[in-house]
């Protein structure tokens, strides 16, 4: 096959080279053929080199064809990428030429024409035609006048004595604007008349004679021979069109030999535009090919399991990185592969051993994994057949644990309590339901304690007693996770990892010990109040903690658009940036819980500068409303217009702005919904919010 492809293409570029030969050697210019050896030779070169360059383009085309083909009848990787690179090269390359050719030949031909149109060649008659009438007019202007002069008495007596009156003759010329006038007796003699001595510029203008007989008594005795010159101007506009005629002439005699010269550098340009893009399309498809080969080739060794394999192929620029980065990436994998391996047995470790139930669902609820610890607290034979919700727990409170999971998608993070009942025991469990990713389709993890005897005992205690036990049960695990996050950060050190993974990992750790630090101040202020912790104002800017509360909630609210209208340049003011922050999350989870039937869910949060002492945030749903009644008690603790809520979330909101000196209304959102206008005192004058701004701020600096 591959014999028959060779023996194949060889025959076609041997008739090819025939052809361009016979082609070359049958040129005939007819009567239009070169007029001189320069131009021979000059045609000659002109096409040589595009005969040489044909013939090279056309086996440049055809190896890369041929390799093309070969390389795909095999299937080699990179081939077809190979194949679409030169071919869109070669197209990028060959479409503007051939319009180009195109256009260049159609304004050639077109230009030609003009030069030798029929107005051009009637211009050139009529410039010839002027220039013999300009000089037929002035030799006849001086042959009248020859002839007036001839018939003066002076002039006849001139002739026959030979006395020359110097007065009269002198002003002949003088009067008649003649440069000479003589006589020519018969005798062969030359008289002078009178004569003009013309300057430097009049010498160059060519001379015109006349002449006349001069006759005494009607016989003959001599000739006057009048000479004058033709006008500078006019002389010399006369050799221009003499000279332009002549080269006119001669332009429109090579004309032909023209367009054939012109077509054949245009020719010579288009095939060494397409030799060099041709090359230039096969260098550039090989060397990104070969790269794009290696990493498919890598691609497939990973895919397999081969962790190890790494791309080694020369590469530049941009897939040079590509290639490096890789192999850094192959290699991070390798790594994090092992650690996720051995985590993965540390964690399945800890699962088997901690109290509390863990088990692991799909987007849809079904189950996928438990540890044992959920088989001592929920019934061992209900679990051990449970494959989805509804086997696990009742139709009521399968539907409360898929609304955390729902709860869970918009926030991470959802908890609630339940009243599980077995036969004759109702147990109180503790359901934290965690959504691995903001996909739709991602899986939760919810973790189930049983909190039956907990909460019996709070039941019995009073709110004081109630607060130090919550601030004690959440100090708890405050230093193992700061333990952990110190740990993690010791670790990474001792492993060369990639510079992003090592940052990120580090800001992480940062804020898991930093957040430890705020969760510690707010248990141990629960701890010694037994309420709220106070606030901490500091100079802040409104828009800054808006977008931070609304961060939380980012790609989490599903089917609800959020459009937000922050005024830019906003007065600073005097607040709490954590507690506002709580503020902008639980206004906005309740907006989202109020637009869960709605058909229209949108949620708009707009700041203001109400007036120079106050600034305004709205939170506004189109959700269900509020009625007129509920309105007067939507604040209070404890209600709430959900049957699961606890009615302390919109009691929270009011008292953090409250402490803030600010105030909070209800009204009816248009068309349809609530509108939560918060209104929050700025902190005065500006010239003392800059001090005061810069004072905090130095004081944050380390």
């Amino acid at each position: 096959m591959k014999k028959r492809l060779i023996n194949s293409a060889g025959v076609a570029v041997m008739i090819a080279l025939v052809t361009l030969v016979v082609w070359q050697g049958s040129f005939d210019f007819g009567n239009y053929g070169p007029s001189s050896p320069q131009q021979t030779y000059l045609f000659w070169a002109v096409s040589t080199l595009v005969f040489l360059l044909t013939v090279t383009l056309g086996f440049m085309l055809f190896r890369t064809a041929f390799k093309l083909y070969m390389e795909r009848q095999e299937n080699r990787e990179g081939s077809r990428i190979r194949t679409k690179l030169i071919a869109g090269a070669l197209t990028l390359s060959f479409v503007p030429v051939i319009f180009l050719v195109i256009f260049d030949i159609h304004v050639l031909n077109r230009n030609l024409d003009k030069w030798f149109t029929r107005p051009a060649e009637n211009i050139k008659i009529n410039l010839a035609e002027i220039g013999t009438a300009l000089e037929q007019e002035i030799r006849a202007r001086i042959a009248a006048q020859a002839e007036q002069i001839a018939s003066m008495p002076e002039i006849q007596a001139y002739a026959e004595t030979g006395i020359r009156p110097q007065k009269v003759l002198q002003s002949i010329c003088k009067q008649k604007a003649l440069d000479e006038v003589l006589l020519e007796a018969a005798s062969g003699a030359s008289l002078p008349v009178c004569r003009i001595n013309p300057d430097e510029l009049a010498r160059r203008a060519p001379l015109v004679e006349a002449r006349a007989p001069v006759q005494a008594a009607g016989i003959f005795v001599a000739n006057l021979l009048v000479r004058d010159r033709i006008p500078v101007d006019i002389a010399r506009e006369q050799n221009e069109i003499r000279r332009e005629i002549a080269d006119y002439n001669q332009l429109h005699a090579n004309k032909k030999e023209f367009r054939y010269f012109y077509r054949a550098l245009l020719v010579l340009i288009v095939l060494f535009l397409l030799f060099f893009a041709t090359w230039l399309a096969g260098v550039f498809a090989r060397r990104l090919s070969l790269p794009i080969t290696g990493l498919l080739e890598a691609a497939r060794e990973i895919r397999s399991g081969n962790l190890s394999h790494r791309v080694h192929v020369n590469a530049i620029d941009e897939l040079a990185t590509l290639v490096r980065t890789f192999n850094e990436m192959t290699q991070a994998l390798e790594t994090n592969s092992r650690e996720l391996e051995r985590r993965r047995r540390f964690t399945e470790t800890i699962l088997d051993s901690i109290p509390t139930g863990v088990l692991s669902m799909s987007g849809d609820g079904r189950i996928q994994s438990y540890n044992p610890a959920l088989k001592r607290i929920l019934p061992e034979e209900r679990v051990a057949r449970a494959t989805t919700l509804d086997d696990l727990f009742s139709r009521d409170d399968a539907a409360e644990v898929r609304y955390l999971m729902k709860r869970a998608r918009r926030l991470g993070v959802a908890s609630r309590q339940l009243d599980y009942k077995t036969g004759q025991q109702t147990l109180q469990l503790s359901l934290t339901v965690s959504a691995l990713e903001e996909r739709a389709t991602a899986g939760f993890v919810m973790v189930v304690e049983d909190t039956s005897e907990l909460l019996r005992a709070q039941k019995a205690m009073a709110w004081h007693e109630v607060a130090r036990r919550v601030a004690h049960e959440i100090k708890n695990p405050l230093t193992p996770i700061a333990l952990s996050a110190g740990r993690v950060a010791r670790q990474l050190a001792k492993y060369p990892v990639a510079p992003e993974f090592e940052r990120i990992v580090q800001e992480c750790t940062a804020t898991i010990s930093r957040e430890v630090e705020t969760v510690k101040t707010l248990v141990n202020e629960f701890s010694q109040f037994a309420r709220f912790p106070a606030a901490r104002p500091e100079i802040a800017d409104l828009n800054v903690v808006v977008q931070g509360g609304l961060s939380a909630f980012e790609d989490r609210l599903d089917g609800i658009r959020i459009h937000t209208v922050l005024t830019p340049d906003l007065p600073p003011v005097n607040i709490d940036r954590e507690q506002f922050k709580r503020v902008v999350v639980n206004l906005v989870d309740n907006a989202a819980e109020a637009m869960q039937d709605s058909l229209v869910k949108e949620l708009l949060i707009t700041t203001q500068a109400v007036t120079t002492d106050s600034i305004e945030l709205v939170v506004a749903d189109t959700g269900v409303g509020i009625s007129p009644e509920d309105k007067e008690k939507m604040f209070l603790p404890y209600f709430s217009t959900k049957g699961r809520g606890t009615g302390l979330g919109l009691a929270i909101v009011s008292h953090i702005i409250s402490e803030h000196g600010g105030h909070i209304r209800v009204e009816d959102n248009s068309p349809c919904g609530a509108r939560f206008i918060i209104e929050i005192p700025t902190t005065g004058d500006p010239e003392r919010r800059l001090v005061e701004t810069l004072t905090a701020g130095s004081q944050e600096q380390p």
